[in-house]
């Protein structure tokens, strides 16, 4: 039943509703999935089987399968339900889920100098060149594990987007399991785009993080061993991507790598199994948060499971990241 189905059947207020829904996920009790008739909306039922059941976090995830089932769906040129595909790559050309929309990372999702946020009006003129409202259901994934996917999904709810979904295990899981792919690239009509945000608590800059050096913040890094000891200075991967002067981490610093999250077949963890990582870090609930990476996409997945799945309560992006910071003259910098 829809939020409103169930206010309707129990005459329960919508708080009260809204708050009993919110306590039996967190003791994931409850399956949810955007309702057949309207995307937009959620429907939710009784998980029997608890927290052993086969998908979670069905408010901001859709799998493989429910997405094969609505192909029809978004190859029309309708607003209402909208597929994008967030790389820098050729991959879209050399082959796409069919009906997808292309987002260039570096070309339409950041700032003029190749990092960082772009401006709002710019920000609206490229979603409206695209097809896209505010009040699209927006799907978004990509390769690397949604790397890039999860900085626009972060991107989206800077600026104000709430309709919005990840394609757990992204472009890889989806070639991997055997659901089709295609070329023809799907024709759009330009329409108006108008973002409410943006919303700075969701974004740390290299101000913020100054000020966490001396407070009680929680940095984290979520870039690879490697690349946090300052052995290298760019990720794997990352042509293209902006170099720095020196490698290291900013001091205080918490490593968990952010394919730390995934299961070997590209899709996220369990919520349990996602909690006794960070907490094994002693990386509270309640904690203020600042994650980062290079440029701010990796951070953003880490940003994507502390706040979307775990509902951490203050999680910030630093999309300045360590491309901003490696590059500072007399930043404080570690190696152990």
């Amino acid at each position: 039943m829809t939020q409103k189905a169930i206010i309707e059947e129990t005459m329960l207020s919508a708080r009260t509703t809204r708050y009993g829904i919110k306590q039996l996920d967190d003791a994931d009790l409850l399956e949810s999935t955007p309702a057949l008739r309207d995307a937009r909306q959620t429907c939710y039922g009784l998980a029997l089987d608890g927290a052993d059941r086969g998908d979670y976090a069905t408010d901001v995830l859709v799998e493989a399968e429910w997405l094969d089932e609505r192909l029809d769906e978004v190859r029309n040129d309708d607003p209402s339900l909208l597929l994008i595909e967030v790389d820098t790559s050729d991959t879209y050309e050399d082959g796409h889920i069919p009906g997808a929309i292309k987002l260039d990372w570096q070309m339409h999702l950041t700032g003029e100098n190749g990092r960082g946020v772009p401006e709002k009006g710019t920000f609206e003129a490229v979603l409206g060149r695209h097809g896209i409202t505010e009040d699209s259901t927006v799907v978004l994934y990509g390769g690397e594990s949604n790397w890039f996917a999860a900085y626009a999904y972060w991107l989206f709810k800077f600026y104000g987007h709430d309709d919005l979904y990840l394609l757990d295990g992204g472009r890889d899981y989806w070639i991997e399991a055997g659901y089709p792919t295609t070329t023809e690239v799907p024709s759009v009509t330009e329409r108006e785009y108008d973002a409410s945000g943006p919303f700075d608590h969701l974004r740390a800059t290299r101000d913020d993080v100054e000020r966490a050096l001396t407070e009680d913040v929680t940095l984290l890094d979520v870039r690879s061993s490697e690349e946090f000891v300052g052995d290298v200075r760019a990720p794997p991967n990352g042509e293209g991507m902006p170099m720095t002067m020196v490698g290291g981490h900013i001091p205080d610093s918490v490593n968990v790598p952010w394919f730390d999250v995934l299961d070997d077949d590209g899709r996220f963890k369990r919520r349990d199994e996602l909690r006794t990582i960070y907490e094994g870090e002693g990386i509270a609930q309640d904690d203020d948060v600042i994650v980062y990476c290079h440029v701010g996409e990796r951070s953003a997945l880490s940003w994507f499971v502390l706040s979307e799945l775990l509902d951490y309560e203050t999680v910030r992006n630093y999309d300045g990241s360590w491309s901003e910071w490696g590059n500072l003259v007399d930043a404080p910098i570690e190696t152990e």
